[in-house]
């Protein structure tokens, strides 16, 4: 195991590099099986969702379109328990198959606000695609479709998940270290 240093903090390796490729390809096969004859439209919650849903797209064969909104609710290390919509969906979604891209569903309260704020659109259905899922955090019941890894409710970074905006770039994901 490798450790980084991010800010002021040391994490060292969670999840690898290969193995998160591999549990990429296998949520890609999955969406292409539900959405087969669809053209689903994916929500990339940015900005940690960017590289996730960049690399579950390329292993979608299934026919889809894409959009983003910001929205955030951590402060550091901590989630804030607070949801602020930073930038809005401009897609069409009034009958859409729509599946949000997450980098982590913690508390599960970005998910709660974002089904909420998309039903008013009046999509057809609404999925949750995440890279991680802390099921010992949750707050709220939510329903993930398409989880690649189920984690302890640790602090992660890499893979487009941040420590106050770094480590975004790494490869692997990365716990803090205790």
């Amino acid at each position: 195991m490798t450790d980084v240093k991010v800010h002021d903090k040391i994490f060292t390796t969670f999840i690898s590099a290969e193995k998160i490729q591999s549990r990429v390809a296998e949520l890609g096969i999955a969406i292409d099986k539900d959405y087969s004859g669809k053209n689903p439209l994916l929500i990339g919650v940015l900005n940690g969702s960017v590289i996730f849903m960049a690399d579950l797209l390329r292993n979608i064969k299934t026919p889809c379109e894409i959009g983003f909104i910001r929205v955030s609710s951590y402060e550091g290390t901590s989630s804030s328990g607070k949801v602020k919509s930073i930038m809005g969906l401009e897609n069409d979604i009034q009958g859409r198959e729509v599946i949000i891209v997450e980098d982590i569903i913690d508390t599960g309260d970005t998910a709660l606000y974002l089904i909420e704020e998309i039903k008013k659109k009046n999509p057809a259905s609404i999925r949750f695609a995440t890279i991680l899922l802390k099921p010992e955090a949750l707050r709220h019941k939510i329903q993930c479709d398409y989880v690649g890894f189920e984690i302890p409710p640790a602090f992660v970074v890499g893979y487009g998940l941040d420590y106050d905006g770094f480590g975004r770039n790494l490869a692997d994901i990365y716990q803090l270290k205790s």
